[in-house]
């Protein structure tokens, strides 16, 4: 087959797949938003949500654009024009991304709460629809902003150009991603914890009742800290790991045009396989997760068959001393780490198997036993995505060495576009049912959601495993490009200065998820005690002859996180720049490393458990082991509440910023040299 045209307009393909993308997102939510919407008191609900959501969005992003600014005078001034325009196209597009996934999901909610009246089928399409938008709008903008820069500074305008401003761009992306993550983490686990503390335990009221004061504060959360958190770490990470891939290729590869485009091109395949994946993604019967792992299937199956091709296409000869065949077999174990991620974790989180039924019976003997399993369980699930992606690491250096690693990388993080689809529709599902609940809608609207959000609190541990491991994997391949830029030829243990950046970057991810714990934890305190107010001082809550203050919980709780949210982001961008410049190039690369390292192993760890604290829940609340309000119930909500700042705030925003340490490393590696 002959792909001369492929080969020759690589960046125009890149950026038509991209585009391809995000057209094909805006057709979808012309479908998703004709669809309808409910009656009025559904979509009183679902307006309180959007005006909740967007009031907080506008808020998080004033502080982060003041922020913003002051970066890219900094970059203007230290790297030129160029580097702080990638920086601002990064942080634009990535906020674009959060934005994005946030309006569709409160849009999507009501629908598929209406859906959910004509069944499970229904339901489970339009959600689907919902998590799809979001998902190819992320991989869409995220291809689009690295092809159409690199295309932009390389015209003749340009000459010669540098792949320095490409390390700006994914700087932005990352600054963006961190506060997302942080600030919407921090939102919905303080709205949520807040309001099961009372709602559930002290008045024992169900989940998203009406006549808890926090519950509209709580469906807010879902949307800005699921929806658009996820949107913008994915961004990020697709960014990032494209652009390292790019770098390393052109420090090892000196002048190989090719080496540059391929990890394009690989974005821009699995974009068009991304998007067929969606059309099988079909329920048959209640096989909910095996309708989302068909499109999965699909994807990658269309994926390898268009990697296969193109590494043919791009490199008949090989690459140096690597042949063709090994550099496609790089590209696939990053598929193959993908498909490994996906089971390890559901294995873990899923109530299907040992690990929350082991939970589960724990929590009938009380509260401490059910966070003892839990947090047992936490600690057991971090062994087998480490071995599977030290193997991965392994396999992929000796097929291709680091650049082996990179194009893993790459591959993985190509399918961004069916992966965030399969994570974002559980926060819309979850969302659905509890407008089902505050409308007072037939049960069976509720027997339809319920299931559905199960589904999706394992497919969320799923995607965050997965935003982990390719994080982990793309850090690495920065870390690389950094000793290569830096020649930091010697990285010996027997350093003391490799040592003392060790133990400073291994203890940076303890103390940036235990500020993110103590921010939701502080935040959780405020929301407790104004619903106890409420409860209090407003009579009539609990017959329903009064209707809760719903507004200042929201606004209680949306000033506390981005309040906090600021001091854990600046501490990721200024422990690089301390590091390096009194401790020196060798301390810095310690510093990355040990990010690396127990960043991995915290961020599994806290996802992955704090996801199976919640199915654990759900598994009571289905009949088992004496039901909702049972003795055991009451110590899952315990356990559902430990591990909701685990899974949805600090976990998750460890991703982000370990990439944060390490693209600032590299910005700065020319004045520490």
């Amino acid at each position: 087959m002959d792909l001369s045209f492929v080969i020759n307009n690589a960046l125009t393909i890149s950026v038509v797949a991209g585009l391809l993308s995000v057209i094909y997102s805006v057709f979808l939510t012309q479908n998703v938003l004709s669809s309808p919407k409910g009656d009025k008191k559904m979509n009183d609900i679902a307006d309180a949500i959007k005006e909740g959501a967007t009031a907080y969005m506008k808020r998080q992003y004033k502080v982060v654009a003041i922020i913003g600014a002051v970066i890219f005078v900094l970059l203007y001034l230290t790297f030129g024009t160029l580097s702080a325009i990638g920086f601002a196209i990064g942080a634009i597009f990535s906020a674009i991304a959060g934005i994005v996934g946030m309006s569709i999901a409160v849009r999507s909610n009501v629908r598929t709460a209406e859906a959910a009246k004509s069944g499970l089928s229904s339901a489970f399409s339009l959600a689907f629809k919902g998590g799809a938008i979001t998902g190819l709008m992320v991989a869409g903008l995220a291809l689009l902003s690295v092809s159409g820069f690199y295309y932009l500074i390389t015209t003749k305008y340009f000459e010669p150009y540098s792949l320095q401003p490409l390390i700006a761009l994914g700087f932005g992306g990352s600054l963006i991603s961190v506060f997302a993550r942080l600030g919407g983490g921090i939102f919905t686990k303080a709205a949520d914890v807040g309001t099961d503390m009372v709602g559930k335990i002290e008045k024992g009221i169900p989940e998203d009742d009406p006549r808890n004061p926090g519950v509209i504060a709580d469906l807010v959360g879902d949307n800005v800290g699921d929806d658009a958190g996820m949107a913008a770490d994915l961004f990020e990470t697709y960014v990032i790991t494209i652009v390292a891939a790019m770098i390393l290729g052109d420090l090892t590869f000196n002048g190989n045009q090719t080496v540059l485009n391929y990890p394009l091109l690989i974005g821009a395949i699995s974009i068009v396989a991304s998007i067929i994946g969606t059309y099988f993604v079909k329920l048959r019967g209640k096989k909910i997760m095996s309708a989302l792992y068909q499109g999965l299937a699909i994807s990658i199956g269309i994926a390898i068959f268009g990697f296969y091709m193109l590494t043919n296409a791009l490199f008949p000869n090989g690459l140096e001393s690597f042949s063709s065949l090994n550099l496609f077999y790089a590209s696939i174990v990053g598929l193959i780490i993908t498909i490994g991620m996906v089971v390890i974790t559901e294995y873990y989180t899923s109530k299907k198997f040992a690990p929350v039924i082991i939970i589960a019976n724990a929590s009938t003997t009380g509260h401490g036993t059910n966070v003892i399993a839990g947090l047992a369980n936490s600690m057991k699930s971090t062994l087998a995505p480490i071995l599977l992606i030290s193997a991965g690491i392994l396999i992929a250096f000796n097929l291709a060495g680091l650049y082996g690693i990179a194009i893993a990388a790459v591959s993985m993080l190509s399918l961004t576009g069916i992966i965030v689809a399969i994570d974002a529709f559980g926060p819309i599902t979850d969302n659905a049912g509890g407008i089902a609940e505050m409308a007072g809608l037939d049960k069976k609207v509720r027997n339809v959601t319920d299931p559905l959000d199960a589904v999706g609190n394992t497919t969320k541990a799923v995607t965050k495993a997965y935003a982990i491991g390719s994080a982990g994997l793309a850090a690495l391949v920065l870390f690389a490009s950094y000793t290569q830029e830096v020649k930091l030829t010697s990285f010996s243990l027997s350093d003391p200065m490799v040592i003392v950046g060790l133990f400073i970057g291994g203890a940076l991810p303890y103390f940036f998820g235990a500020l993110a714990m103590e921010a939701v934890g502080k935040t959780s305190v405020a929301v407790v005690n104004e619903v106890r107010r409420q409860f209090k001082e407003i009579k009539g809550i609990m017959n329903g002859a009064a209707k809760p203050e719903y507004g200042k919980l929201v606004d209680i709780v949306a000033q506390a996180a981005i309040k906090q949210m600021v001091f854990p982001t600046l501490i990721t961008i200024v422990s690089p720049i301390a590091v390096g410049f009194f401790l020196g190039p060798k301390a810095l690369g310690g510093l990355l490393v040990g990010s690396i390292i127990t960043g991995l192993f915290v961020a599994i760890s806290m996802t992955t458990g704090g996801a199976a604290w919640d199915n654990t829940k759900k598994f009571i609340e289905e009949g088992n082991l004496g039901g909702k309000g049972s003795f055991a119930h009451q110590a899952a909500v315990t356990g559902d509440t430990v591990g909701d700042p685990y899974k949805d705030t600090a976990g998750p925003a460890i991703n982000p910023m370990i990439k944060v340490l390490n693209i600032v490393a590299l910005l700065i590696a020319s004045f520490i040299v």
